[in-house]
């Protein structure tokens, strides 16, 4: 790795991936809630767990490819692993509250 923690890589991999839209709902996958986890291992491989609004989201390749280069290009990240799972499913309530509003669905409206 670079020297830079893997913390730094990981908030610097966050940022980016701030970048990539959900071309439906023109929200970040980050602000969606879509992004489950981040890992920064050994030898600059990160791994990312993401997750599409539906199991049958006809963007779900494209979403996972713009993930993939969104991280690719943090300086410090050598190798990339996108993984799109359905567990937990998602739901509104991961949304960050800004984008809950929008879509209106305030707090303690969330349904499942």
């Amino acid at each position: 790795m670079t020297g830079r923690t893997k913390e730094e890589l990981r908030r610097d991999i966050l940022d980016s991936l701030r970048m990539v839209i959900d071309p439906e709902l023109g929200e970040s996958l980050v602000d969606l809630g879509l992004i489950y986890r981040i890992e920064v291992g050994d030898r600059a491989k990160a791994r990312v767990e993401m997750s599409t609004t539906t199991k049958g989201c006809p963007a779900a390749a494209y979403l996972r490819d713009a993930v993939h280069s969104a991280v690719s290009i943090v300086p410090g990240i050598e190798d990339v692993e996108v993984l799109l799972v359905y567990e937990p499913a998602w739901s509104p309530d991961l949304m960050a509250e800004t984008v809950r509003h929008r879509f209106g669905f305030g707090r303690g409206e969330v349904r499942r």
